[in-house]
């Protein structure tokens, strides 16, 4: 009987080869990719039954990586590993799709728990989170990401990596005036005055480590 095919989405290599120790008794491990972008590209071309991908990972991080994902195939499951112990990443990530929430200091059990779930269908949370997430759908709590379009988010984690409008222009495939004229809006909806904030805000809400 084959193993479950399990792609790894991690920007910490000491992380990963951790993982893959963890995971190869069980699991097959069919690649191990560095950034949001190379995650999306990578399921695409290699369709694993999971995913298990960090939130905060270079160029577009796991949670936007997973809209992208869903958005072309709603039956992927991705598993999220994170260091974030705020419940309102994992209330993001599973409002976004996501099959599983595990914080990186829990116990390597709950990881291979959570991937058993996503295959069966279900949904795991850290059992730490497990009241906080829920007490903040029942208090409806208001995300303010939840506003922005995937490509805004995408915008935003360029910009707070450091890339000048030029740079997210060729990465993005836009111009450089569609760009700035994204930052703005942003700054206008979010009530900021300028790009300090904008990283300060993108630091904040997990949108860069």
């Amino acid at each position: 009987m084959s193993k479950p095919r399990v792609l790894l989405a991690d920007d910490h290599l000491i992380v990963a080869e951790g993982l893959k120790g963890l995971l190869v008794e069980e699991f097959e491990l069919i690649g191990i990719v560095s950034d949001g972008r190379a995650m999306v590209s990578t399921a695409r071309e290699l369709k694993p039954d999971v995913i298990v991908a960090d939130i905060s990972m270079p160029h577009l991080n796991g949670i936007d990586a997973l809209v992208q994902l869903k958005r072309e195939n709603p039956d992927v499951r991705v598993v999220l590993l994170t260091m974030h112990r705020d419940a309102a990443y994992a209330r993001r990530a599973l409002d976004a799709g996501a099959s599983g929430f595990v914080l990186k200091h829990s116990a390597p059990a709950e990881l291979v728990l959570a991937l058993r779930a996503a295959l069966q269908g279900r949904t795991f949370i850290t059992p730490d989170l497990v009241t906080e997430v829920f007490r903040l759908a029942a208090n409806e709590v208001p995300d303010p990401l939840a506003a922005m379009t995937p490509r805004q988010r995408e915008v935003l984690q360029l910009l707070a990596e450091g890339k000048s409008a030029k740079e997210i222009a060729k990465a993005l495939n836009l111009s450089a005036r569609t760009v700035e004229d994204h930052k703005y809006r942003l700054m206008e909806s979010l009530g900021i005055h300028n790009t300090a904030e904008l990283m300060h805000f993108a630091i904040k809400h997990g949108i860069v480590p």
